[in-house]
């Protein structure tokens, strides 16, 4: 989760991972993959950086960067 401010100045925490766009328009504009809209104070670069952030600590991204970096498997024959 990471901490965002409502445009009314109150805290709110969104799950990062269900973030599918970020819009300044001109204020910052999240956008859930379950079509949710929330306004935020935050600029969108600084939405970015908390996400990345929460990705990296969560581990998320040293998975994906071990997942392409592994060999593809060998062909198995019977």
């Amino acid at each position: 989760m990471i901490k965002v401010t409502r445009l009314n100045g109150r805290p709110l925490y969104v799950n990062a991972v269900l973030i599918e766009t970020i819009e300044e328009t001109p204020d910052t504009l999240l956008t859930l993959t379950n079509g949710k809209k929330i306004m935020v104070l935050e600029k969108a670069h600084d939405v970015v950086s908390l996400v990345n952030n929460y990705m990296k600590n969560v581990g998320s991204v040293r998975l994906t960067v071990k997942s392409i970096n592994q060999k593809e498997p060998e062909e198995f024959s019977w």
